[in-house]
């Protein structure tokens, strides 16, 4: 079970999307792990062969509890002394011949396959080398698909990850068209159906399930708060910025682009974060054992709201390596899986730096808690025009108020203030990010 954040002490495998035999590959999706804060795709750390899944679907275990056995992900132990050679037995006659099993070199195609009732041995296999795909999956249960037995009749059949999902987001699966055997509604279905409310409101003293997951993740990021406040020596520097120069530029970069891949302020603040990390270490790294441990590259955390309540911070892994365009998708990306529930695993782990922006609709500025073991965080106001000195003139200007909480155990005021000079650097000359 990976640590998926300081606050995270355990977690739930919801669902295996692979079986004993399969061949897994390294970031392939292989299990749905259900946290306080949400359910993620769990991504696989090696490559192999599943030999065994070692905890069964819906219990709980702590963090460093092995989940799963892969065929070459460990050395094999010593083997004994061979015995001194024997004269060979008699052959033995050949054992019966077994049918091959079906071919499926993807996890992902297994899954489909339990998920829609399809047995993978009357699957014959269009792939390469005969091997089955998700096509053949596809067209199998669609032209097998039973009617719905009398005893489920009044019943909404879904799978079991369709059910987690929709109760996390508080969708009614009576109203989501099915796609699976039967009209069962199933994972896919999920994505285009419309944010219905699972009942007309919750029953005086109760909760709906997003209501639920908004406060859960409300308590478990209150918790990691106000152990940062009692254990971390915060101190605050802020600096309001001109970001004309930026805006401009940003307009003339986004001239020719659909709208749907223009890049937003917010990349650009988030990259000048990222450039000054580099040039600043103290603030990009983890307080680990009593010491401060810096990171060689900037995994960054992005503080996202969720709709129905409640802060996740994924992380955008390696960002210094990302232009302001590939910042941009990326950043779209974890943001949308953050709010439609389906962030990788691998998103939701050790981050060396986090940026909260509020946006057009915050506050002129926000300082914020850090999250242990990081050492800082970032914040961003909105944008806002005001009376700005250019030349000796007062003139309008688009400005931003940036903010830094760090830990005076690895840093102090001089390295804060080093560290928002290059933040305005470079909002200054973005022809340089």
């Amino acid at each position: 079970m990976p640590s998926l954040g300081a606050d995270m002490d355990a977690g739930t495998v919801v669902e295996w999307r692979i079986a004993p035999g399969d061949h897994v590959a390294r970031g392939d999706i292989v299990a749905v792990v259900s946290t306080e804060k949400a359910d993620l795709d769990m991504e696989a750390f090696a490559d192999g062969i599943v030999e065994e899944l070692l905890v069964p679907e819906g219990v709980e275990v702590a963090v460093g509890t092995p989940l799963v056995r892969l065929a070459g992900s460990a050395p094999s132990p010593p083997s004994a002394p061979s015995p001194p050679s024997a004269p060979a037995p008699p052959a033995a006659a050949a054992p019966p011949r077994r049918e091959p099993a079906p071919r499926v070199t993807s996890p992902l195609v297994r899954h489909l396959a339990v998920e829609r009732h399809v047995d993978l041995g009357g699957v014959q296999g269009t792939g390469p080398g005969g091997s089955i795909t998700r096509g053949d999956i596809e067209r199998v249960s669609h032209a097998s698909a039973p009617p719905a037995p009398p005893e489920d009749r009044g019943r909404i059949r879904a799978s079991p990850l369709a059910r987690s999902r929709a109760r996390r987001r508080g969708l009614d699966l009576r109203g989501v068209p099915g796609t699976g055997p039967g009209g069962a509604v199933v994972e896919a279905d999920l994505a285009s159906a419309a944010a219905t409310p699972a009942t007309a409101g919750p029953a005086p003293g109760t909760t709906s399930p997003t209501g639920r997951r908004a406060d859960a993740v409300r308590r478990s990021v209150g918790q990691l708060m106000a152990r940062s406040a009692r254990e971390v020596p915060h101190y605050y520097l802020a600096s309001t910025i001109d970001l004309q120069p930026a805006l401009d530029w940003l307009a003339g970069q986004n001239q020719d682009r659909p709208v749907a891949e223009r890049v937003l302020p917010a990349a650009l603040l988030a990259r000048a974060v990222v450039v000054a990390c580099a040039a600043h270490p103290l603030v990009n790294g983890h307080w680990v054992d009593g010491a401060f441990r810096p990171s060689e590259v900037v995994d960054l955390g992005v503080a996202v709201r969720l709709r129905g309540g409640g802060v996740v911070s994924p992380v955008v892994a390696d960002a210094g390596q990302l232009s302001v365009p590939e910042l941009m998708a990326r950043l779209r990306q974890v943001v949308e899986r953050a709010r439609s529930g389906r962030l990788l695993a691998s998103e939701m782990a050790g981050p060396t730096m986090t940026i909260t922006n509020l946006g057009d609709r915050g506050a002129d500025s926000v300082l914020g808690v850090i999250s242990p073991p990081q050492v800082a965080l970032v914040g961003f106001g909105r944008i806002a025009e005001r009376p700005w000195v250019v030349d000796g003139e007062v003139v309008a200007r688009s400005v931003v108020t940036a903010s830094l909480a760090a830990d005076h155990r690895v840093s102090d005021g001089q390295d804060g203030s080093a560290f928002l000079a290059a933040v305005e650097r470079s909002l200054a000359r973005p022809d340089d990010l």
